[in-house]
């Protein structure tokens, strides 16, 4: 079970993240509407931006000795999507009960556990 946590911790992040890249990059309308309260005019930068970061963020969770820059990036991208929920968005987006935010606690758990788990990979932390 313990080889096994990492791999269920990284498949729970990249599955959460993976499955909203749809509706980023093909415009959905709940996902617009969604950046525009956080980015105003330039929600199709930072929509489209955001699902790359998260793109390129799920892709190094899976290379080993680049889980922790995965888990890194992933926790920054989701404390942002977590305060923006908090702060301008609101916990619960278009009768969603809560899902969207909800998720991106779970993956901010996620990755900032693979973070600890993985800390001895951070090359400037000497550890």
């Amino acid at each position: 079970m313990k080889q096994k946590f990492p791999l269920i911790l990284k498949a729970i992040a990249g599955i959460i993240m993976l499955q909203t890249l749809f509706f980023k990059f093909t415009a959905n309308e709940a996902s617009v509407d969604l950046f525009t309260k956080v980015a105003g005019e330039h929600e199709a930068l930072m929509r489209i931006g955001t699902g790359v970061i998260e793109l390129i963020a799920t892709i190094l969770l899976f290379i080993p000795k680049k889980t922790w820059l995965g888990a890194f990036i992933t926790v920054g991208v989701m404390f942002g999507a977590g305060f923006s929920h908090i702060t301008k968005i609101g916990i619960v987006h278009n009768n969603d009960g809560g899902s969207l935010f909800i998720m991106a606690i779970i993956t901010l758990i996620s990755g900032g556990i693979l973070l600890w788990i993985n800390k001895k990979d951070i090359p400037f932390l000497n550890l």
